[in-house]
């Protein structure tokens, strides 16, 4: 083998799926066999497979201009960022870069960048949540709260607190019945380390791959209080919840508040090219100067790639026109309907999700909530796959809790395509038998 895939190593033996099509909500592989996405890539093919609008903008933008760097302008970044102003409330300035690693590295160092220069050198600690994924650069993995995406691989950056997730289902805080407590947490943790000496607060809507973890209502609202009151900026990272996938434009949007930075990635192409935004405030972006010591050290040679950028403008067009923000929140309340009875089984502890991003926990005793192992977790997935169906799972996130299958097919699924979820998810999982615990 040539190609060495992600979160993998040498095994000569493994002959993995080769993808040769995709169409609407479906992927073919090399041998003809044909599968729901249920996972729509890596949550980035929202709007589906095979969308001529969005091939045809790259194609004339290449014919246009293929490439020039955002050192100067050209005219898809230019209104790209116009129209990620306004969905996004208004009076953000947005900074392109290729991934969502990318969009959390920069916003990491703005924020640093932007207490030095208004004279609170001491703020560079950024508060952010176990089980939550960031990114795999530096300051992103360092902020991300997951031990095994990180072993190996330390020490990382310092200067990054956690503290616990939002999980109703397995908090140690507030026993079953939430109090905001988690928000609470991230108070007392910024008090105890010096308010002036934290810069941020970083977190996802939903905690997409460590898990699907549902902040309770109005917690966002709750973090936001937090950093009005401690002087730290709010970070909200939207790669996974961005672009209609929880029922709203960004997920942020459920609780109403203003953000002052915000990245973006997977779902602002729909996964048809690499493109992230690092969508930042007005006030915060004029306290960096034009030049010198004060101005932004960051440069990313393909960051707003013109083909880029007017593929995200044309996949907006789509949301838009064809209302996949609104037909999220319908069919995702339709899929955890039709979801609901598999929590009478023996093995699911908890489904749970917003919009068409959805988890199913998986326990080995539901008295407990004992976890399943990470075993258990992936042979469900396989044999959804064997089914036609391709789901993801967290079995690499934080030890001991690899026990949760998720589900976010893109948002134009069809009744159809949720009941053939749903059946093969509950076949799957009435396959296990003795399940064997997540912690040894």
């Amino acid at each position: 083998m040539t190609v060495w895939h992600p979160m993998s190593g040498y095994d000569p033996d493994r002959r993995r799926r080769t993808v040769v099509g995709g169409d609407g909500v479906h992927v073919t592989d090399a041998d003809g066999t044909r599968y729901l996405d249920g996972k729509s890539g890596l949550w980035c093919v929202n709007v589906g497979y095979g969308r001529d609008e969005l091939a045809k903008a790259g194609y004339e933008q290449l014919r246009t201009l293929p490439y020039y760097p955002l050192t100067e302008s050209h005219p898809p970044a230019l209104q790209l960022a116009e129209r990620l102003d306004d969905l996004l409330g208004g009076g953000y300035v947005c900074y392109f870069s290729t991934s969502g690693s990318e969009a959390v590295e920069i916003a990491i160092r703005i924020a640093r960048q932007y207490h030095r220069n208004t004279g609170a050198a001491d703020r560079w600690k950024v508060v952010s949540r176990y089980r939550a994924y960031h990114g795999g650069t530096p300051n992103a993995l360092a902020a991300t709260g997951q031990n095994q995406r990180k072993l190996g691989y330390e020490p990382l950056p310092a200067g990054f607190l956690h503290v616990a997730p939002p999980d109703e289902y397995r908090c140690h805080l507030c026993a079953g019945r939430c109090d905001q407590r988690c928000a609470g947490e991230v108070q007392r943790v910024i008090t105890a380390e010096l308010p002036d000496t934290v810069a941020a607060v970083l977190v996802e809507p939903v905690i997409g791959g460590g898990g699907v973890i549902l902040p309770p209502d109005g917690h966002l609202a709750e973090l936001r209080a937090v950093c009005d009151r401690s002087g730290a900026l709010l970070v909200v990272d939207e790669a996974v919840c961005g672009f209609g996938r929880t029922g709203r434009m960004f997920g942020f949007q459920h609780d109403g508040v203003r953000p002052d930075i915000v990245t973006l990635a997977k779902g602002v192409t729909g996964g048809y090219f690499p493109l992230a935004v690092t969508a930042v405030r007005q006030e915060v972006h004029e306290a960096f100067p034009a030049t010198g010591p004060g101005a932004l050290r960051h440069i990313s040679t393909f960051g707003g790639h013109p083909v880029g950028c007017a593929i995200a403008l044309a996949n907006i067009d789509v949301i838009e026109r064809e209302g996949l923000v609104q037909r999220s929140a319908e069919l995702g309340h339709r899929l955890r309907a039709l979801l609901a009875p598999l929590a009478e089984l023996p093995h699911v502890g908890q489904v749970r999700g917003r919009g068409l991003l959805v988890g199913i926990e998986l326990v080995a005793d539901e008295r407990t909530r004992e976890p399943v192992d990470a075993a258990a977790t992936q042979a469900v997935a396989a044999e959804c796959l064997r089914r036609g169906l391709i789901v993801g799972t967290n079995t690499t996130t934080a030890a001991g809790l690899g026990n949760v299958v998720s589900v976010g097919p893109p948002l134009i699924a069809s009744e159809d395509d949720l009941a053939f979820i749903a059946a093969t998810l509950g076949e799957a999982i009435r396959g296990l038998r003795a399940a064997p615990t997540g912690r040894g």
